[in-house]
């Protein structure tokens, strides 16, 4: 969740009632009516039949209780999800991305150079060792005298399945073509997304209404890249001279996106979704590598989940890591340790990275890694 939407107030449609107060207050509306009726008072102990049956009911009372609070958060975009988020967003004109493949370039290549053309029909597959199947999206050809043709292909699966398979592993030609003794990806696949979660949904709707502006500014274009590819998550609008618009962004996973999806974006970034006025060329981010190295301890006291902290501090090492690949995003120590103390440990001396400052066009990537745990010492 943004840092926008994290400062909207929390909200309880039922006043943040919990089951015991709606047990006491039936309790207690319980004995005033007794008393009504009777003209005596009733003492509720806890094993008495009335109270057994009062126990009864306020539970499925506060199960209504947390439909209702449940229901009133659904129109509200903070807590809304699933079919109500849909339909909340769908005002804005926003509606759920689809799942998308990824993409990558396939090079076919001849036993030797033919006389003539040899064809590449439209949807030829080619797959890897682990039966992950991309086609070609064009018709192509590899002309008389030449030796290989690039063509753009497609997953023939939809989604985050088809991502990561890196160059050279697609080499496995399911449909045979005559001379083709070769075929290979040329550049990592990417760009393939799940159907789009509730979360990015939720972010493109409070940033869409950036999208009604025709002048371009920085929220209406990080709204149409996210529209663009839900695998997008990492957006940086820079404005370097008058006219000119510099979009760098990552993909999910925090690699830099391909030649294809850079190309693919700016297509989408056409006359008829921006300013016409506006030169708009994709970059990627410099990235600027920093290694990891650390020792912690843990207190002797706390030996009995020594195993479970040493756990917790390489998850909170990892965590540090995805939250440190963020484009212009200082790379800052202080953050790794405040996980790792978190995380358990007594203490942690860290000697690499260091505080680095980190320009709004760079992107730090981790290099090596060492983290070393020192044992036990006393508190």
């Amino acid at each position: 969740m943004s840092e926008s939407l994290e400062k909207i107030p929390e909200i309880s449609f039922i006043d943040d009632m919990t089951a015991d107060q709606i047990m006491e207050r039936m309790k207690a509306d319980y004995a005033a009516k007794y008393l009504e009726l009777t003209g005596s008072t009733i003492t509720l102990r806890p094993a008495d039949e009335d109270t057994l049956k009062l126990y009864a009911i306020s539970g499925v009372l506060y199960q209504l209780a947390q439909y209702i609070d449940r229901a009133g958060k659904s129109n509200t975009l903070k807590y809304s999800y699933g079919t109500p988020l849909e339909n909340l967003v769908a005002s804005k004109k926003v509606f759920r991305e689809p799942a998308s493949a990824a993409t990558t370039t396939l090079r076919f290549t001849l036993s030797a150079p033919r006389g003539s053309v040899v064809s590449i029909p439209l949807g030829t597959r080619v797959t890897n060792a682990e039966n992950v199947y991309f086609q070609t999206t064009v018709y192509a050809e590899i002309a008389a005298g030449d030796l290989t043709v690039d063509i753009p292909a497609v997953c023939s699966e939809a989604g985050e399945i088809g991502n990561a398979i890196p160059a050279g592993a697609l080499a496995t030609l399911v449909d045979p073509i005559a001379y083709v003794a070769a075929v290979t990806n040329t550049v990592d696949t990417q760009g393939g997304a799940d159907i789009e979660d509730d979360d990015s949904l939720r972010e493109r709707a409070f940033i869409a209404p950036s999208g009604y502006s025709t002048a371009g500014p920085e929220g209406a274009y990080e709204y149409l890249v996210n529209t663009f590819n839900n695998s997008i998550t990492d957006i940086k609008v820079v404005v370097p001279s008058a006219g000119v618009v510099n979009i760098y962004f990552l993909m999910a996973d925090g690699s830099i996106p391909s030649t294809a999806v850079q190309a693919a974006l700016l297509a989408f970034l056409d006359d008829d979704v921006r300013p016409m006025t506006d030169q708009v060329e994709i970059k990627t981010p410099t990235e600027v590598s920093y290694d990891l190295t650390l020792e912690y301890f843990v207190n002797t006291s706390d030996n009995a989940q020594a195993v479970a902290i040493q756990a917790a501090v390489n998850a909170a090492v990892s965590a540090y890591v995805s939250w440190q690949r963020k484009i212009g995003r200082d790379i800052n120590p202080a953050e790794l340790t405040r996980r790792i103390m978190e995380a358990g440990a007594k203490r942690v001396t860290i000697t690499e990275p260091v505080n680095t400052v980190i320009t709004a066009t760079q992107v730090a990537k981790i290099g090596t890694t060492s983290v070393t745990y020192g044992g036990l010492e006393d508190d």
